[in-house]
């Protein structure tokens, strides 16, 4: 949609607002993508982009940080078209059936993922921690005839119609040995590009877990971008870096650790997974396997740059961070860079819904507007609408951002009122984020509309105010939420993690915030906690923490 290079057009070349439209469209050069009535899924196509040189040089695909076990491409590949083939001849599944998968990250998970895409099976991973009731919830929106679950996380699964596979089982492990006499080739499945791949469970922009129905087509959208833009993305150093090594410390089950999981394979890197995270654990497989990108949350950006820890390790190899999940502040993108100066941060902006891809930061110049998510996706258009009055905004005007593109997702799985909600009938989606872009196209993302702190006549984002606390020194980790309070309607009351050893008082973080905001921006409540409950994907889970707030009362604070 760059269409602001015919003269005639009434598109801004700096910020890509149409005054005309009120539309902002996306700068960067259109990416090639297949026709879409061309039968193709996404693992064709990310498989089609795989570089012959990772086929033929025996380059790893994958690395197991925990067991140094090791995974070439070609092996790779063997191991999905054995899978395929043995699914087909072992089970009755097919085409449009949806499979649930429950298992902690392992070399085993991309070799699933690519084999049941490959067959048409919808995939619907979730989170092995979930607990048995969350798992009967998921079970019922996805409808599942299928599932491939550890022994220890299948128990929480109820009875599915063709049972529950176990892939730490020798059944599983036979299916994927190559060699095996019986397993003839999978027969190919042709797919339409408009065919659901994958369930993603979102909560959405109501607070509900909600299914999110991802196409072959929405996927192949965000993987031909990154692929056919990569050059841009990339700097000298790492240009002259074939196989550059990456090291997940993402849930595969989310969309971020999704689609840069595929994004990774198309484009022949090689992939460090890592089991569980630990901090340390990181570190040393940063060291150990000349880590250079490493995609993370902002929780991670916050212990990179405050951690004494990282002083221990080698980390010179590590080149870039690619940034997403949630908001990452200005300052804790400063303080990082102050640390780490041979390392850029290239932030990035995406939802479940838009398979993970509306805006990012790409290149050098782009990686210093610290505090921006960069600028909007390929082939993605973008509205700022006042949330009050609907009215479309020009630059420099925060409102509700919604976007359109072909990785908008095709809707929520049986639930079409959320659907309704979300996407209007123009094919625009209602991220739920206040936002504005710059004079220059670039987005920054204030905070979720539905959870700005309505203090008197005055909206307070929590995000903004998190950011301040995270350069406290003593303040290893903060999150601002409501409070109850019967003369402003609500308050900002902020939990706070304190740095080991230290014993900063809570009208020293009120002083400290004062300082640096509007008087009614100011933190009027504070309580000292040891952790912040957070989603796999780094969000803060707010709900938790205001119930909790309301739940031990005022003479506890």
């Amino acid at each position: 949609m760059a269409t602001h290079s015919n003269p005639n057009t009434t598109i801004d070349p700096n910020s890509g607002f149409c005054s005309r439209s009120r539309i902002f469209h996306s700068l960067r050069p259109n990416v090639p993508l297949p026709p879409p009535a061309q039968p193709l899924s996404i693992i064709d196509y990310a498989l089609s982009l795989l570089p012959a040189a990772a086929t033929t040089t025996e380059t790893f695909a994958l690395i197991d940080a925990a067991t140094d076990r090791h995974l070439s491409y070609s092996l790779f590949i063997r191991q999905v078209k054995s899978l395929a083939s043995s699914l087909q001849s072992l089970t009755p599944l097919s085409k449009g059936h949806v499979a649930l998968i429950l298992t902690p990250t392992s070399l085993y998970v991309p070799v699933l993922y690519f084999a049941l895409l490959s067959l048409g099976v919808t995939i619907a991973p979730a989170n092995p921690l979930s607990s048995p009731s969350e798992v009967t919830h998921l079970v019922r929106l996805a409808k599942p005839t299928i599932a491939f679950a550890t022994s220890t996380a299948a128990t929480k699964i109820p009875s599915l119609k063709f049972g529950t596979v176990l892939i730490d089982s020798p059944l599983f492990l036979s299916m994927l040995d190559a060699n095996a006499d019986s397993h003839s080739r999978a027969s190919r499945v042709e797919l339409s590009q408009s065919e659901t791949a994958a369930i993603l469970f979102s909560s959405g922009t109501t607070g509900r877990v909600k299914g999110v129905l991802l196409t072959h087509r929405n996927l192949i959208a965000v993987i031909g971008g990154f692929y056919h833009l990569r050059s841009i993305a990339l700097s000298e150093a790492d240009e002259a870096e074939p196989h550059p090594v990456s090291l997940f410390t993402l849930p595969l089950f989310h969309v971020f650790g999704f689609f840069m999981l595929v994004r990774s394979m198309a484009v022949g890197e090689t992939l460090v997974l890592m089991q569980r995270f630990d901090f340390e654990g990181m570190l040393k497989a940063v060291e150990r396997y000349k880590i250079a990108v490493m995609p993370v949350s902002p929780p991670l950006v916050v212990a990179l740059a405050k951690s004494e820890l990282v002083n221990k390790y080698d980390l010179r190899s590590l080149r870039i961070i690619g940034c997403g999940g949630a908001p990452l502040g200005k300052q804790v993108a400063d303080d990082f860079k102050a640390k780490f100066t041979h390392v850029e941060i290239a932030q990035g902006y995406g939802l479940t819904e838009s398979a993970g891809g509306a805006a990012r930061t790409l290149g050098p110049d782009e990686f210093k507007r610290h505090g921006s998510v960069g600028r909007l996706s390929e082939n993605m258009e973008a509205k700022i609408v006042d949330p009050v009055t609907g009215e479309a905004l020009p630059p420099n005007q925060k409102g509700e951002l919604w976007i359109r593109g072909p990785s908008i997702m095709k809707g929520y799985v049986g639930d079409e009122k959320a659907t309704d909600e979300t996407l209007d009938s123009e094919g625009w989606l209602k991220t739920g984020d206040l936002c504005y872009f710059d004079s220059d196209g670039f987005l920054y993302i204030v905070d979720r509309l539905k959870e700005l702190i309505k203090y008197k006549a005055y909206q307070v984002p929590p995000a903004e105010l998190e950011h301040i606390l995270l350069t406290n020194p003593h303040v290893a980790d903060a999150a601002v939420v409501p409070y109850p309070d019967e003369e402003a309607g609500q308050i900002p009351m902020a939990f706070v993690v304190r740095k080991p050893g230290s014993n900063i008082s809570a009208d020293q973080i009120m002083e400290f915030v004062a300082k640096q905001v509007s008087p009614y921006k100011k933190i009027r409540r504070v309580s000292f906690v040891n952790s912040i409950p957070k989603s796999p994907a780094g969000k803060i889970l707010r709900r938790e923490l205001v119930d909790y707030a309301q739940s031990i009362g005022s003479s506890k604070l």
